[in-house]
């Protein structure tokens, strides 16, 4: 089963088909090239501090950079941000854990999109449900729940479909504030747009924490 965890994305395990209208760019940590869509960009703000571009839509000269936890603190403390902006910039000490935060608020932000426009059903019995009807491009469980209710989720989307996507990254907590309720464990998310942007920023949430790699050049 395929799971946005370290066993999946680290390393080498994921490699990104490169599209026609995805440029590359060159990390400024390794001085790899990679496709844009799989790096973090960020730019220099007003202030002058810099910050992450996580939409993509902010106004100045993209720095990109692997989402990777040992690139980005290749990146603050030798100074590879002021090299690459060929100018005097400064970065907050917390820089990586504005990157986190933001990453885990567009995660569960895409939770509540899919919900509303009905991507997303939560619960114990409607995501067996969506499981056994094959609806399900990702499932996702809460990490601090009880290990029997998701291990007996996880068996069954592991016999409907072995390549399924799984995410148990998010609390009860997170989940249930994402859905507008005190917790959830349970949540199933169609084939959708929501899900392609929730996967892709899980997966970079993951490697900002360390749990996995740069990408895979190709």
């Amino acid at each position: 089963m395929k799971s946005v965890s370290a066993s999946k994305y680290g390393g080498k395990k994921k490699v990104r088909k490169k599209r026609k209208s995805d440029p590359e760019r060159r990390c400024i940590a390794s001085g790899d090239l990679f496709p844009q869509s799989g790096l973090l960009r960020f730019v220099v703000g007003p202030d002058g501090f810099v910050v992450p571009d996580l939409s993509g839509k902010l106004p100045g000269r993209g720095i990109w950079l692997s989402p990777s936890r040992d690139m980005l603190e290749k990146a603050c403390k030798k100074q590879l941000f002021a090299r690459s902006a060929k100018a005097k910039v400064k970065v907050a000490d917390d820089l990586i854990d504005q990157l986190d935060a933001q990453l885990t608020k567009r995660c569960l932000d895409a939770l509540g999109l899919a919900k509303r426009a009905g991507h997303l059903v939560a619960g114990f019995e409607k995501t067996k449900a969506w499981l056994s009807s094959g609806k399900v491009k990702v499932l996702v469980q809460a990490v601090d729940a009880a290990e029997d209710g998701r291990g007996k989720i996880r068996a069954l989307a592991r016999a409907i479909d072995p390549d399924m996507l799984t995410n148990e990254i998010f609390t009860t907590q997170e989940l249930g504030q994402a859905l507008g309720r005190d917790s959830w464990v349970h949540i199933a998310l169609r084939p959708s747009g929501i899900a392609d942007r929730f996967v892709v920023d899980t997966t970079r949430l993951l490697a900002v924490r360390g749990i996995a790699g740069h990408p895979a050049k190709e």
